[in-house]
């Protein structure tokens, strides 16, 4: 994002516990003191005859056939019995039982057998029992009474099925008190499978009309509501995802089957531009829920087809010229039925595209490492389409002959191989798209989405150009995008403020005379004003059609600092009721870690979207589809936070990779790499304690289903995660190595957004302390192994500084290395290879000129000429672009990249810190059974470390070529210096043999 916000710091409680009163038995009070999910309240033991050390054990015979059973058993530190050992009783159905006596003991272990050669003994280990009731089921020990019946009802009585779909216990108790009564002896009394998912049991209440109740697997896990137990009724209760359901329907009876067909979408529209249509729609509903859509497109030579949506929008492409095609949705429920047709919506095309759709490259984006470039800010290819703005004076910009847009796609086009000369293969450019603002180069003031902003193309050096540009040379574009927000004067073609505005004696130099016929691009320069920068369009005397601003056009009693009368209704703002609440929020943010943060303006020229409403999302699938469909490679996502999560997971992020596979196929749509700003600006793993506001948060799926309506969905989501907190978040192996070894990860979970590493960025004053602030949160991110990590960008510094980097050559080179070797996807902001404006503020705004901040004009550092015959290898150079490629933090880069490329477990590796002593060391493993890779490297950076319990065999360091054999399993590296590493690769031979030393010695690795 383009401006700076500043976190708050919120302080919640959440709801106090009771500590658990004792339980009389052994077990129970083991399991209730001693363990944290223990339930809440009193468990009073019921009456027992038994010896204070005989235990019981039930075995399930569920999956046997024997005849007969036998327990062969042994008290701890006593004989066992007579081989095959005691008969076992018949207890109740699926079940036989023994009561034994442990004397002095209150341990025993067993097996049981047929009497006939046939054994169950725990896999060669024994069962290791104690005292009380025990089960043995499918090889799990647990504890309840499997044939506890429940008596004849007396009184009232209440059954409750319990959701076992997302947990895996072999055994499900039930543990219980009546209101005013006593609870059972936990762990309490164990429940029968009820039907798929479902388990069931059916109490006496007695006189009592309430109940409360917790739940275990009988070994210390419980589900106690969080220490709050479930309240529950008479008659029938479900408990599912921790909610408790009085008076519910039987999750297990029969279903009647669904007939009923959804409802007609209605308001079909189709606007043409080109040879491509975008199909808009409202939802249909349905009393189970629509599953999708059929869109119906006719017309044209090819006949009639018939296209499969998820979403409530479509973007049809590659259609004929000057052809009329009419369109009508039809939309599906689960049970397979089917809508009427909506009715038809019609859209003439236009002439071709001069320019053809490209495709994006695809493979791995762990493969790539990003330069990140303000494309109005690098280089300048084409000075005609330079614009300086109503600010290009004030802020001084004018005086240093730098227009704010000034750097182009032609630019960009012209210097791809000074970036592929550094070793970077992926592009991330700033939005694209139509701006409108005062000061809108850096294309986070969104206006016209569907059109590319005249300011950055040229003839011959369109945005397709660019991106065909960069496929050809095999490097990939990430284009920045913006969901959350619009300018302040709203999105083109969604809504579109018009303010009061008077051409009287004072604000004649203002608002510019309207111009029928002329409209804005931000390039074109209206004939009467002289401006590019023209807002006739913008500003009327009388009252708009429709308009829900107060007090339109009175003066408001204020004066401007010249004097002017101020009149309401003059300036576009999020409380005066200038813009619709369906399309737009209306509120300021004001807690920064609440739940307005995600549904209020962040700053006056960033008008925050509803993004919960149907008629916004359509608009932004719409646009962005265009930009898949012109063949990027990825989404870089601003504001990712300032979105609920559910709204990213129902509608934006499924519809990137449906329209993706539509275009491209599933392949690329796995590829397809989007990543998100979360912005969090402190040092904990969860910012401030807020689940909602934390970058790793957005990497997971939904765990629950919430309302239809998504503003409702948006709440619901937002104060269940918050109140499960931190402690309750989904984890992760997919980062980390099994000891040695490469496991294939569980993506299962993945929401579709991977993120950038801010917890890194923020401590990246001190290599060591991003390296271990990293670390610390790779548990709970889905796979950290593509996080996007960067020392800084064109919002901040480490440390939320206002300033680009001034750590020093040394330490820039130290976090180089970390970033390179270290899981995740090295990252670099324009011209940090030559610490280019360090220490300077990054943004400060229209106060000062662009040249003396950290977004200033980068092209005098690459004027000349430049060809880059790999990655990481440059040819040929000549004038300013080569001194540049001769700067020490170039060669750095360049040979990081060229180790990195030879090493695959440095680009798409697991990583382990066990068994290594050292700051910065970790091994890293990558292996791909289906091409054969396997690659393991140890890596130390900066300083010495020792690798112990890794295989044996052949090490060699990429950096010096230095081999060690290793024969018992340790490798000592000795510390390289700041900035420097060692990176030793076991030789596995034949492909996967080690490169031995990549590339030529430079000032830091050496």
């Amino acid at each position: 994002m383009s401006r700076s916000l500043f976190l708050r710091r919120s302080t919640r409680r959440g709801p106090r516990s009771n500590p658990a009163v004792a339980v009389l038995s052994l077990i129970a009070a083991l399991v209730v003191t001693l363990l944290p999910g223990a339930p809440l309240g009193t468990s009073t033991a019921r009456a027992a005859d038994a010896a204070a050390n005989t235990a019981t054990v039930y075995y399930s015979t569920t999956s046997t056939n024997w005849s007969t059973y036998k327990l062969h058993w042994a008290p701890s530190g006593g004989s066992w019995t007579t081989v095959p050992g005691v008969t076992m009783d018949a207890a109740c159905t699926g079940w036989v039982k023994k009561t034994v006596d442990l004397g002095t003991a209150t341990t025993w272990q067993a097996t049981f057998n047929n009497g006939n050669g046939t054994w169950d003994n725990n896999g060669g280990r024994n069962y290791q029992l104690g005292t009380g009731l025990i089960t043995v089921k499918d090889g799990v020990v647990a504890h309840s009474d499997p044939c506890a019946d429940t008596p004849p009802a007396e009184g009232n009585s209440a059954t409750v099925y319990y959701d076992t779909t997302t947990i895996n216990w072999p055994v499900t108790n039930l543990h219980w008190a009546p209101t005013g009564g006593s609870w059972t002896t936990a762990p309490g009394v164990g429940m029968e499978a009820a039907c798929t998912g479902w388990v069931k049991r059916t109490v006496d209440l007695g006189a009592a009309t309430t109940w409360q109740a917790t739940f275990n697997n009988g070994n210390g896990t419980w589900d106690n509501n969080k220490g709050a137990n479930y309240q529950l009724g008479q008659g029938l209760n479900t408990v599912k995802g921790g909610t408790a359901t009085k008076s519910a329907k039987d999750p297990c009876a029969a279903t009647a089957p669904d007939t009923t067909a959804p409802s007609a979408p209605k308001n079909v529209k189709a606007t043409a531009t080109g040879t491509a249509t975008v199909l808009t729609w409202d939802a249909a509903t349905d009393d189970t829920g629509v599953t999708g859509y059929q869109v119906t497109r006719t017309g044209g030579t090819k006949g009639a087809a018939v296209i499969p949506v998820t979403s409530t929008v479509y973007s049809d492409t590659g259609l004929e010229e000057k052809t009329t095609y009419t369109y009508t949705v039809k939309a599906l429920d689960a049970a397979g039925n089917t809508s009427t047709a909506s009715a038809e919506a019609r859209a003439t095309t236009g002439e071709k595209p001069a320019q053809t759709t490209g495709t994006p490259l695809g493979g791995d984006p762990r493969k790539d490492p990003v330069y990140f470039v303000l494309t109005a800010r690098f280089y300048d290819g084409d000075s005609s389409n330079n614009r300086g703005g109503s600010q290009h004076k004030k802020t001084g910009n004018e005086a240093n002959n730098d227009p704010m847009f000034r750097g182009d796609f032609k630019g960009l086009v012209d210097k791809l191989d000074y970036i592929k000369g550094l070793g970077m293969s992926a592009v991330w450019i700033t939005p694209v798209v139509l701006n409108r603002s005062d000061y809108d180069y850096h294309g986070y003031h969104g206006y016209d989405f569907y059109k590319v902003d005249p300011r950055l193309e040229s003839a011959g050096a369109s945005y397709q150009d660019l991106i065909d540009a960069a496929h050809a040379k095999g490097m990939k574009i990430y284009q920045d995008v913006v969901y959350n927000h619009s300018s302040r004067w709203g999105a083109k073609g969604l809504f579109t403020p018009t303010v009061y505005g008077v051409r009287d004696s004072q604000w004649s130099w203002y608002y510019d005379q309207k111009q029928d016929g002329f409209e804005y691009d931000g390039l074109t320069v209206e004939p009467v004003s002289g401006k590019s920068y023209y807002n006739g369009d913008m500003w009327s005397t009388a009252e708009p059609t429709g308009n829900t601003c107060l007090n339109w056009g009175r003066p408001t009693g204020a004066k401007s600092p010249e004097g002017y009368t101020i009149y309401n209704c003059q300036w576009p703002n999020p409380t005066s009721g200038m813009f619709p609440k369906a399309l737009y929020h209306n509120c300021w943010i004001g807690n920064w870690e609440g739940e307005d943060s995600r549904s209020c303006w962040l700053h006056e020229d960033l008008a925050d979207f509803n993004t919960e409403n149907t008629q916004v999302q359509n608009y932004l699938i719409g646009a962005y589809n265009k930009y898949i469909d012109m063949g990027v490679d990825g989404f870089r996502v601003d504001t990712a936070v300032h979105i609920p999560r559910v709204t990213w997971n129902r509608r934006f992020l499924p519809a990137i990779e449906e329209r993706v596979t539509q275009r491209f196929g599933a392949a690329k749509a796995k590829d397809f790499f989007v990543f998100g700003e979360v912005a969090a600006f402190v040092n904990d793993k969860w910012n401030r304690g807020s689940v909602n506001h934390s970058a790793q948060f957005y990497t997971w799926k939904e765990r629950k289903e919430y309302a239809a309506d998504d503003a409702l969905a948006a709440l619901e989501q937002y104060d269940y995660e918050e109140q499960l907190g931190t402690g309750n978040q989904p984890t992760s192996t997919n980062a980390f190595l099994d000891g040695n070894t490469y496991h294939a990860p569980d993506h299962s979970k993945f929401s579709g957004m991977n993120i950038i590493d801010m917890r890194m960025h923020m401590n990246f004053g001190d290599a060591s302390n991003a390296y271990n602030n990293g670390k610390d949160s790779d548990d709970s991110t889905n796979d950290a192994t593509y996080n996007v990590v960067y020392v800084d960008s064109h919002d901040y510094g480490p440390n939320k500084s206002s300033e680009r980097y001034a750590g020093g050559t040394d330490a820039w080179a130290e976090n180089m290395s970390l970033m390179w070797t270290f899981r995740g996807i090295p990252t670099l902001y324009y011209g940090s290879e030559t610490e280019f404006q360090k220490g300077q503020k990054i943004d400060c705004g229209t106060t000062c000129a662009l040249a003396t901040t950290g977004r200033a004009y980068y092209g005098d550092k690459v004027e000349g000429s430049v060809t880059a015959s790999d990655f990481g290898t440059v040819s040929s150079a000549s004038g300013a672009v080569a001194t540049t490629l001769q700067q020490p933090l170039v060669k750095h880069v360049q040979r990081l990249n060229q180790i990195r490329r030879a090493v695959p477990a440095l680009q798409m590796g697991q990583y382990s810190t066990a068994d290594i002593s050292g700051n910065m060391a970790y091994k890293r493993r990558y292996t791909d059974a289906a091409t054969g890779v396997d690659s393991f490297a140890l890596v130390n950076v900066t300083d010495g470390a020792t690798f112990r319990n890794i295989p044996n065999g052949t090490y060699k360091d990429a950096v010096t070529g230095d081999t060690r054999t290793v024969t018992d399993g340790t490798l000592t590296a000795a510390a390289p210096g700041k900035g420097n590493l060692r990176v030793y690769v076991l030789d596995l031979g034949g492909k996967n043999a080690a490169p031995g030393k990549v590339g030529t010695a430079g000032p830091y690795l050496k």
